[in-house]
């Protein structure tokens, strides 16, 4: 495991594929951002990218899913409270306040175009939700506040360092945090999907978009890594991939004296 000590020293050095990636999946990433994370893309580019995704997970059935695997993680949990990151559409928010009664979720984005969208719709009037900018990096409430934090289709946005820091903040604030994302697959099938999207890359915003994201996705042993450098106090529980979005599941035990589970327990 001699990986271990050049990844908490210099995270930001390793692969999209983890410490043991191979050469070819070394190759297959990139630093280019996407339009959504880019300041010189025009706001009607970046929206038409986040209606897309939201479009695609309704047609395909992804918001459901993962609404389903955030409820599942709470479901010992009789009036969670759910903090959303990165939430762009509000989508998954949504779809979680639908199917549960008494869920309290907070939605957050770190840009600002995509909070004012989702404060101007039905989220920002519904009474069990709050609508607020947020950096997931660094996020602004106390320890034990939330049962549970998700982070949806985002995560592959940050870079080591900075993705590291989502596994310290998210354990930090929630019992669970679960992220949900992009499988990285092995490189031959890597290359197909790759091979599939490049055609209309140039011309569709969405599609430019998942290229790329698809270059920038985790390994499993990216995530395990990313977690270990956060604290090593860090489980992660990993399902899914391939085929499949990726879903990691972070928590770490709470030193306190309370009885409960760590997961029931929430400041003040």
């Amino acid at each position: 495991m001699a990986y271990m000590a050049e990844s908490i020293t210099d995270i930001d050095r390793m692969p999209r594929g983890g410490p043991d990636a191979s050469c070819l999946d070394r190759l297959l990433q990139t630093d280019r951002p996407e339009y959504l994370d880019r300041d010189d893309v025009d706001d009607d580019t970046k929206r038409s990218v986040v209606r897309a995704l939201e479009w695609a997970g309704e047609f395909f059935g992804n918001t459901e899913k993962f609404a389903r695997i955030v409820l599942d993680e709470v479901a010992d949990v009789p009036d969670p409270k759910i903090l959303e990151l990165g939430s762009g559409h509000g989508g998954l928010s949504r779809k979680v306040l639908e199917w549960h009664p008494t869920a309290e979720v907070t939605v957050t984005d770190v840009e600002e175009q995509s909070i004012k969208a989702i404060a101007a719709g039905d989220l920002g009037e519904h009474p069990r939700a709050t609508v607020c900018e947020m950096d997931a990096t660094a996020i602004d409430s106390p320890d034990g506040r939330f049962d549970l934090a998700v982070f949806a289709f985002s995560f592959h946005h940050l870079p080591p360092a900075l993705a590291s820091r989502v596994f310290a903040e998210g354990t930090r604030v929630a019992g669970k945090l679960v992220i949900i994302d992009m499988p990285r697959p092995p490189s031959p099938l890597h290359l197909i999907r790759l091979a599939a999207m490049l055609p209309l890359a140039p011309v569709v915003p969405f599609v430019h978009d998942g290229v790329i994201s698809s270059l920038r996705c985790y390994s499993p042993s990216a995530l395990r890594a990313l977690a270990a450098h956060a604290d090593p106090a860090i489980k992660v529980a990993l399902r899914g991939g391939l085929l499949n979005p990726q879903v990691a599941v972070a928590s770490r035990q709470m030193m306190t004296d309370d009885p409960r589970p760590s997961s029931m327990i929430r400041s003040p």
